[in-house]
């Protein structure tokens, strides 16, 4: 079975979580699955690891179909 992910409340301004909202649309992701996504890139770069692709990270409540090289 795989573990359960750990529930944090985040409260953000409603302009920030409307450019969320349709970036992670944009990106066939979830507002969870994109804000998931952006905090594990700014991870890695914290740590200092060589940027990976995004087929390289597990998925993140990402149906099947077409990602946007948007960044």
């Amino acid at each position: 079975m795989a573990k359960k992910k750990s529930h944090i409340l985040l409260r953000i301004a409603p302009e920030l979580s409307n450019d969320l909202n349709l970036w992670a649309k944009d990106e066939l992701r979830s507002l969870n699955g994109q804000i998931e996504y952006i905090l594990r890139q700014a991870v890695r770069k914290r740590k200092g690891k060589r940027p990976q692709g995004e087929d390289d990270l597990p998925p993140a409540d990402v149906p099947t179909g077409r990602r946007s090289q948007t960044a």
